[in-house]
């Protein structure tokens, strides 16, 4: 099963980003099922759009895994942050991630 590297984003934010079996994830059997949803882990600082996604630990929310976290919201959180410079995501959240970027640009265009 592949690991994905942590996650940077542009502002410095972090976080671990991970599907597959035996994960939080809706790919829990093999890769041939839609990834829908992911594992979110060790964010570098509390995430607002996380909280609807029952942390683990909910005293210590940047030492903690969320379960079942949408591909789109995953995708929201790296642009809140300015976007990815660094580290590793399914193809599914880079997808999603390319979409939420253009509508935003396209959003502002017309602003």
């Amino acid at each position: 099963m592949k690991r994905y590297k942590s996650v940077v984003c542009n502002d410095g934010f972090t976080m671990s980003v991970q599907a597959g079996p035996g994960l939080m994830s809706s790919r829990r059997f093999d890769d041939s099922t839609p990834l829908r949803t992911v594992e979110v882990g060790f964010p570098s600082e509390k995430e607002d759009l996380l909280m609807a996604y029952f942390p683990q630990d909910p005293q210590d929310l940047t030492e903690t895994v969320y379960g079942w976290v949408p591909v789109r919201v995953v995708a929201a959180i790296c642009l809140n942050h300015g976007g990815v410079v660094g580290g590793e995501l399914p193809t599914e959240v880079w997808l999603s991630l390319i979409r939420g970027a253009i509508g935003r640009s396209m959003c502002q265009h017309f602003i």
